[in-house]
């Protein structure tokens, strides 16, 4: 459903960018091709990926829309470029950049702490793999050659707890080594043609499939807030929110309620029947049925929709940071313990 963003496409942080100063032109009253070839001079000037702005103030010249301008291009992201369309057609594009500033900013804060939450562990996986080795084939085998010079031998529990912890040590060693090599995999398969397929892998974990969840609603609500806001029929909004959705799941859950719509149930009826939203959530949305502001209350749906995605990547990462660190020192600590334990029984006994 998503397009892939081909080589040299903008971060989320030059887009959120870009989308302000759109909002910026529209805002001054400036015609859009002037603003989009002012845009692309600065950027060619200061090198920072010129050409894709120049191609869309190229696109703005000759089509007189953005949204062509942008669809033609191929490298900007399909979210960005249905909700310019939706911009367009309902009078609101700068309202819809604003909404699309915040939102790539956003964006930008969470890509950075999803890379510190894989980053941290990696290389906490990658120090507890060389530690581990270290112990296992330099300090394990000094400690038994030492042994063996002094002519001391080992009781069979002694023998048995350091064979305890050698064992422990590779099963850790093997483990840890199985799912650092695994993230690293996911990584490479995620910048090839195999990223889909990744990515529904990802999607399974049960914490990943509620940040989803809510990122998901989140958009539907931010959609059919703006469409509805601007006089559009409630048919016509699903159906341009479903063509924004990356998320099939709630794509069709969207195309769903369109089609409930048909048979003649009210839009909170079909929007509860799919459980898109949070059951306290669903009643809002009913009561702003009610009582005719269905679009308020989805707009304020969306922000605080978006506010749990990044709360709960917030909360994720400063759990993995310190669980890491103790799973380390707890590791480490007991193939220690397990060598250094019948040593001290031996060495007292010289």
């Amino acid at each position: 459903m998503s397009r892939k963003n081909v080589k040299n496409g903008l971060t989320p942080a030059e887009l959120s960018n870009f989308c302000g100063q759109v909002a910026l032109i529209r805002e001054a009253g400036l015609p859009l091709y002037d603003g989009m070839e002012t845009l692309a001079g600065a950027a060619e000037q200061t090198g920072e990926k010129g050409d894709i702005f120049k191609s869309a103030s190229q696109g703005v010249t000759e089509t007189g829309s953005l949204y062509e301008a942008l669809k033609n291009d191929g490298r900007w992201p399909e979210y960005l470029v249905e909700m310019v369309g939706i911009g367009e057609r309902s009078g609101q594009l700068e309202k819809v950049m604003r909404g699309l500033e915040e939102y790539y900013a956003r964006e930008d804060r969470i890509r950075s702490s999803v890379v510190g939450a894989v980053t941290y562990p990696l290389v906490l996986g990658v120090l507890l793999v060389i530690i581990v080795l270290i112990l296992l084939l330099r300090v394990l085998p000094v400690f038994q050659r030492v042994l063996g010079s002094m002519g001391v031998g080992m009781s069979e529990s002694s023998s048995m707890m350091m064979r305890i912890g050698s064992a422990f040590g590779w099963v850790v060693l093997a483990l840890v080594g199985v799912l650092v090599l695994g993230v690293l995999v996911m990584l490479a398969l995620s910048r090839t043609k195999h990223r889909d397929k990744v990515m529904a892998f990802i999607q399974k974990f049960p914490v990943i499939q509620r940040l989803n969840r809510r990122l998901s609603a989140s958009r539907v609500s931010s959609v059919l807030s703006m469409m509805l806001s601007s006089g559009f029929p409630t048919g016509e909004a699903l159906e341009m929110t479903a063509k924004v959705l990356s998320d099939r799941d709630a794509a069709k859950k969207v195309e769903s309620i369109r089609a409930s719509l048909e048979e003649g149930k009210t839009f909170a009826d079909a929007l509860a029947e799919t459980n898109l939203f949070e059951t306290l959530h669903e009643r809002m949305i009913r009561m702003g049925s009610a009582t005719g502001h269905e679009d308020q209350v989805l707009a304020k749906l969306s922000q605080l929709y978006e506010e749990q995605v990044e709360d709960s990547i917030t909360r994720l990462v400063s759990i993995i940071e310190p669980t890491l660190v103790a799973l380390l020192a707890v590791v480490i600590g007991a193939v220690l313990l397990t060598v250094m334990l019948p040593m001290a029984g031996i060495l007292s006994t010289l």
